[in-house]
């Protein structure tokens, strides 16, 4: 009997915020297929690899899982993590030196040997060079705030901005990697329609009266 993981209904304070407020979340640790890179995505060659790897090493997961253990499950979204060595430069004007990992979060059915054997096949079958950069590993957020942006990506700065004011009006400093899931498909949907879920770490630094 086929067993299903619903993780988009289980993890729905994740994936779906609000796109008018700026919501506080504590992210547990999960375990994501990666691969990092660096420079602008909008121009970047590796970027385009690096996301049609994560993709077939998912799927070719998904599909072995469901033979083998019989556990049906949906293949996540696409999520990034952006940041510079000095986040004090990190903006939507200074791509070129942008820093990326690339994510897809994985279930706990999916283990260390599982990855092993799925990587195996999708180099055998694809044999993208990009295949050799992925890992499975573990990552921890923590607190953070999260919100919905609606629109086109280049039009993420207003929405971000608003996002760190709050934490900081909420006495937290920001900490970590610029987050962001892709929900919508810039392929197939229109841009005013993409749906982009913003998130920031943060620490509490002082109590708010």
């Amino acid at each position: 009997m086929m067993k299903k993981i619903d993780l988009k209904k289980d993890l729905k304070y994740l994936y779906q915020p609000s796109a008018s407020e700026v919501e506080l979340v504590r992210v547990p640790k999960f375990n994501y297929l990666m691969i990092d890179g660096e420079g602008d995505p909008n121009n970047s060659q590796s970027f385009q690899e690096a996301v049609q790897a994560l993709y077939t090493v998912a799927y070719t997961l998904k599909f072995m899982i469901k033979k083998e253990k019989s556990v049906d499950y949906p293949v996540m979204a696409l999520d990034g993590l952006w940041w510079m060595d000095d986040m004090s430069q990190f903006s939507m004007e200074n791509r070129g030196a942008w820093r990326w990992t690339l994510m897809i979060l994985q279930p706990a059915v999916v283990t260390k040997s599982a990855f092993v054997k799925a990587l195996k096949q999708a180099k055998e079958k694809k044999g993208f060079a990009a295949l050799s950069k992925i890992r499975l590993e573990p990552y921890t957020e923590g607190l953070s705030v999260q919100i919905m942006h609606v629109g086109p990506y280049a039009e993420e700065a207003p929405t971000i901005q608003n996002l760190h004011a709050a934490a900081r009006e909420r006495g937290c400093e920001l900490r970590g990697k610029h987050h962001e899931i892709y929900l919508g498909d810039p392929r197939k949907s229109k841009p005013e329609k993409l749906k982009t879920v913003i998130r920031q770490p943060i620490e509490k630094v002082r109590s708010v009266q």
